[in-house]
């Protein structure tokens, strides 16, 4: 007889949550492979119209927001200032950049 694994589905923060209001351990659905996200600050900026539509026109481009350019580009350019000095990129700068 052939040794088979079943597929599990995956489950949803629902049940995981009403399992864990039942006072159920929950720890197996967890794999601590993952890292915690800082509070996000929303900011405004005062951007030219100009580059409003360079920024729009890249977000259509590759299929992403406009938000999603912005912290694209800030990271990147973040990243070269801090190679430049000579550093590396921390682990610790990456994730509360996420």
């Amino acid at each position: 007889m052939k040794n088979t694994r079943k597929v599990r589905k995956p489950v949803s923060a629902e049940v995981i949550a009403r399992l864990a209001d039942q006072g159920q351990d929950v720890s197996r659905f967890f794999t601590n492979t993952g890292h915690m996200m800082g509070p996000i600050q929303r900011v405004n900026v005062d951007l030219a119209s100009g580059m409003l539509e360079e920024l729009d026109r890249a977000a259509k481009e590759l299929n992403i927001s406009r938000q999603a350019v912005i912290k694209t580009l800030i990271r990147q350019a973040l990243d070269q200032q801090y190679l430049a000095r000579g550093g590396r990129t921390s682990s610790k700068r990456r994730q509360n950049s996420s």
